[in-house]
Order: structure tokens, then C-alpha cells, then sequence
């Protein structure tokens, strides 16, 4: 198991294979598809996203409201497909890494590949452990989008499986024909 350490650079992300396990570390930002919106509108009329893309982590998550005590509450990743007409934007503008759930589209894939990029899976359904893993959380833009606002996570020993890597090679699809019943 590999631990990566943000911000990430891309020839640490261009090492990493489809089916490693990984333990993300250090400052991931979440955004789930409105904010995606807002974020690739903002660029669009020159002006800068509410945090620097190159080198970063984007955690498709909406996270629910922490009980007392807590830093975050339960914060399981939400479906990836959402994100993809404005990922290979974000992409190439920098961003190395996602994390989330389910397939991606070609271009998605395709903005990997020529940028340096990965996807990261992680647990639906764990969210509560995944919770454990964030050690503060702040909102740092579109604080109207409530579980959607986009966030600032630190993260300790966040558990991932490179589930796209940046070469194209993906999980989803050697993992389905790994187990294909002839």
C-alpha cells in the first residue's frame, strides 16, 4: 500500500497503477456537481476558482452536518458520473487526482491520460469510517450549497483503490472481465 501526501505531483501520479491501494493524506477539497458548475464558470469569465487546481485532490462528497464533537459527519462518496462534463476542465488545469465512486467517461479518461491524472474509488457505504479519516474541515466557497459548499478537508490515511490510472487502465473494466463468467 502506497501513501500519497498532497499536493500531489505528476510523476508521483503517473507510478500509480489501476488496482493499488492507497492512504491519502493532507488537504483534499470537496465539490460535487454544483459547485463543479460554479468552479468551470468562474474560469470561463478568467477569474480564479476558490482554491488553486494544480497539484490538488477533488473528493466527490457531500458530506452531512457534524454531530457535536465532531468534525464532520458521515462523508461517503457520491457517484463520479455527476462531475464528468466538467472534470477534464479541472484536469488540466491541474487537478491530480479525483476521488469518488463508479465509472468515468472516455473523455474523463481521455484528460488522464494526456494530463497526468488519477481516479481514486473509495467505499459507498462507509461513510462514517471515512468521517475518522478527516481531522478538520473548514468551507472555504459557496457556503449557500450547503452539503455542497466546497470544503477543505485534512485528511489522515484516507483509504483508496486507484481505480483509473493515467496511462487509461481501469478497474471497473479489468475487474468485470477478471470475473467474467465464460
Amino acid at each position: 500500500m502506497k501513501t500519497l501526501s498532497t499536493p500531489l505531483a505528476t510523476d508521483q501520479v503517473r507510478k500509480l497503477r489501476a488496482g493499488e491501494l492507497v492512504l491519502v493524506n493532507g488537504t483534499v477539497y470537496t465539490a460535487r456537481d454544483a459547485a463543479h458548475a460554479r468552479i468551470v464558470a468562474a474560469l470561463a469569465r478568467g477569474e480564479e476558482p476558490p482554491f488553486a487546481l494544480a497539484g490538488q485532490v477533488i473528493y466527490y462528497v457531500g458530506p452531512c452536518p457534524a454531530a457535536p464533537g465532531k468534525v464532520i459527519g458521515s462523508c461517503g462518496p457520491t457517484t463520479s458520473g455527476r462531475m464528468d462534463a466538467y472534470a477534464p476542465l479541472l484536469i488540466e488545469k491541474g487537478i491530480k487526482a479525483m476521488i469518488g465512486k463508479g465509472e468515468r467517461s472516455p473523455e474523463v479518461v481521455e484528460a488522464m491520460r494526456k494530463h497526468g491524472a488519477v481516479y481514486l474509488a473509495t467505499v459507498g457505504g462507509a461513510g462514517a469510517y471515512l468521517a475518522g479519516c478527516v481531522k478538520q474541515a473548514h468551507v472555504i466557497a459557496y457556503p449557500d450549497l450547503g452539503p455542497e459548499a466546497v470544503l477543505r478537508l485534512e485528511v489522515e490515511k484516507m483509504p483508496c483503490v486507484v481505480a483509473i490510472d493515467s496511462t487509461g487502465a481501469n478497474l471497473y473494466r479489468t475487474g468485470r472481465q477478471k470475473y467474467r463468467v465464460p
